[in-house]
């Protein structure tokens, strides 16, 4: 069984850079994995916090995009619990 909870560091990638890694980990993530969390910071901007909510709202794995427990972290809901 895998992880029901990943996490990924984005902090330093570029929009690219970032893109790659996401996609990676959502087709790696199987049916055990409810959510994937995007630590992505904040005191640089909301660029890739932006990215992640324009790229990934509508994706076909993605049930929803929500904001973490902290304004550097957004979370990609697969999966209802």
């Amino acid at each position: 069984m895998g992880n029901p909870i990943i996490t990924i560091d984005l902090h330093g990638l570029f929009r690219d850079e970032a893109i790659k890694v996401i996609d990676k980990a959502l087709k790696t993530a199987d049916s055990s994995t409810y959510q994937i969390k995007l630590v992505h910071g904040y005191n640089r901007g909301t660029s890739l916090k932006t990215m992640i909510i324009d790229e990934y709202r509508y994706h076909p794995k993605v049930l929803r995009v929500q904001p973490g427990d902290n304004l550097g972290t957004t979370i990609l809901v697969l999966r209802e619990l």
